[in-house]
């Protein structure tokens, strides 16, 4: 769990330098940062989608199928809408500004959790106490949690325990997991992921308001794909 525990410091403390960096922006500034933040977030996401889909054959239905299935299943059981209590809540407590406790909560939790270092870094922490990963994610949602928490607000800070729960709950089930994870499956969540971190990239720009958080069960899909198949073979 140490990678996963460093991760989440990481988060809080750039959380907190963000939170300073905030109070010195004016309004103009906040504007400029937040609309630099939604293009990185944007590009990040395209490219990781893109790269894998150029560098490796990819299955041309499989990502429409799991955002499609994903979306849906999302949906029913209202991810979103429960994220969204959750950061309200927070915000009821802390008494942050009207809706920035909450916006900057799901996105940042997206953004954090939604990725294959997230998964790898977790697997590799769990099974062979390799944490190279988590380390160098734990750099990079620093930089992104002292942007967003500049930005957003404080909530941010609490995208730490989305983090804690999810790849804590991988490095611990790492040693059932880890046989399943081919390179396909990998390929595919790496494509998926991509594309979900691209839609929060144009909803954080305002381009179009899109409910990612009730896209994240797009990332299972492809695992369920590839264990049918294998059961069928």
């Amino acid at each position: 769990m140490l990678g996963t525990v460093v991760n989440v410091i990481a988060i809080i403390v750039c959380a907190l330098i963000g939170l300073v960096i905030k109070g010195r922006f004016n309004e103009r500034m906040q504007e400029i940062t937040t609309q630099a933040t939604g293009l990185a977030v944007l590009f990040v996401g395209a490219s990781g989608a893109f790269s894998r889909m150029i560098n490796e054959p990819c299955d041309p239905v499989l990502f429409v199928i799991s955002l499609v299935i994903g979306g849906l299943i999302g949906t029913a059981i209202d991810i979103e809408g429960k994220m969204k209590m959750a950061g309200d809540f927070i915000e009821s407590k802390c008494k942050g500004g009207k809706g920035s406790v909450s916006r900057s909560f799901v996105a940042a939790s997206i953004l954090y959790c939604t990725g294959t270092m997230a998964i790898l870094g977790s697997i590799n922490s769990g099974i062979y106490h390799d944490y190279a990963i988590l380390f160098t994610k734990s750099v990079l949602d620093g930089v992104y949690a002292i942007i967003f928490a500049s930005t957003m607000g404080f909530g941010v800070m609490f995208a730490a325990v989305s983090v804690l729960i999810y790849q804590g709950a991988i490095t611990l089930a790492a040693g059932f997991v880890e046989p399943y994870l081919t390179g396909d499956i990998m390929r595919e969540i790496s494509v998926v992921g991509g594309i979900l971190i691209t839609g929060l990239g144009i909803d954080m720009l305002g381009i179009k308001k899109l409910k990612i958080a009730n896209l994240l069960p797009a990332v299972i899909v492809p695992v369920v794909y590839y264990a049918v198949i294998y059961i069928i073979k």
